[in-house]
């Protein structure tokens, strides 16, 4: 089954993401910036393109130890013709 997927991994060693904000992050216009800041479409819009070509993202954090971002994406056969 692995040989069928992509899978890529964004690591950083950054401040984390509060528990309480986690289950948050990919609904559209969430944001943690102050108002004027942003609009809170980045990550929305990504998990939309993700899911639209069958693939998935997740996210795990914990407040003051980084975030890890893992994305799962089929593979597909390259067509000849």
């Amino acid at each position: 089954d692995k040989g069928r997927w992509i899978d890529i991994r964004f690591e950083d060693t950054g401040i984390g993401i509060d528990e309480a904000q986690i289950d948050r992050i990919f609904d559209p216009f969430f944001s943690t910036k102050p108002m004027g800041k942003g609009t809170g479409l980045g990550l929305s819009i990504c998990y939309g393109i993700i899911h639209e070509h069958n693939g998935s993202i997740s996210v795990k954090s914990s407040k003051g130890s980084g975030t890890t971002f893992e994305i799962r994406l089929p593979k597909e056969e390259a067509s000849h013709g």
